[in-house]
């Protein structure tokens, strides 16, 4: 449903693909302060962060990517697993390959709203290589050293449902490291 949503958007928007989408939502959200979303929606309805589709046509798309957005926030708030958004690729294909365009959005997005990961964090790091394996190394953010290291050690899936664990667990352990804070965590700091 939402897929379609976006693909009806006038020309000359671009919007992201329900994966890419997914990732980039899940960014988004591993920020302890919440980025408004007048500031990433208009990203995710054109990439370029266009306003071009008539406000009707729009209206509908915006409303489906915030009601997924309040699911992964929900999820990711109380580090429940969720299901991310993936297409199914033939069987010929490597996990990999399905779980790149998440792995792009994500990092679209880490980089557009810096994920604030503490200097040294190997804990972070790692869980970073987890969703960066899946991309080229010209998309690694700035700690592409400690990065690279990290996804070298990493065994590649053999299954799709081994990349799309990588996913989610590594968007719970940034979680624990970024935010958003848990309902217990946040009544601890009062």
């Amino acid at each position: 449903m939402l897929q379609e949503l976006l693909d009806a958007l006038a020309a000359p928007a671009e919007p992201l693909d329900v994966v890419m989408l997914d990732g980039f939502v899940c960014a988004v959200l591993l920020r302890e302060q919440p980025v408004p979303a007048a500031q990433w929606l208009p990203y995710v309805l054109d990439i370029e962060g266009r306003d071009v589709s008539p406000p009707r046509q729009a209206q509908a798309a915006r409303q489906a990517v915030l009601r997924r957005h309040d699911g992964l926030r929900d999820a990711i708030s109380r580090r429940q697993w969720f299901d991310p958004w993936v297409f199914e690729l033939d069987e010929d294909a490597a996990p990999g390959e399905a779980v790149m365009p998440w792995a792009a959005g994500f990092a679209l997005a880490a980089e557009r709203y810096a994920l604030p990961l503490p200097p040294g964090e190997e804990a972070a790091i790692e869980a970073l290589a987890l969703i960066y394996q899946y991309l080229d190394a010209d998309h690694w953010p700035a700690v592409t050293v400690a990065l690279a290291d990290a996804i070298g050690e990493l065994e590649p899936p053999r299954r799709l449902d081994e990349a799309v664990e990588d996913l989610v667990r590594a968007v719970l352990l940034l979680a624990d490291h970024t935010g958003p804070t848990t309902p217990t965590r946040r009544s601890a700091r009062r």
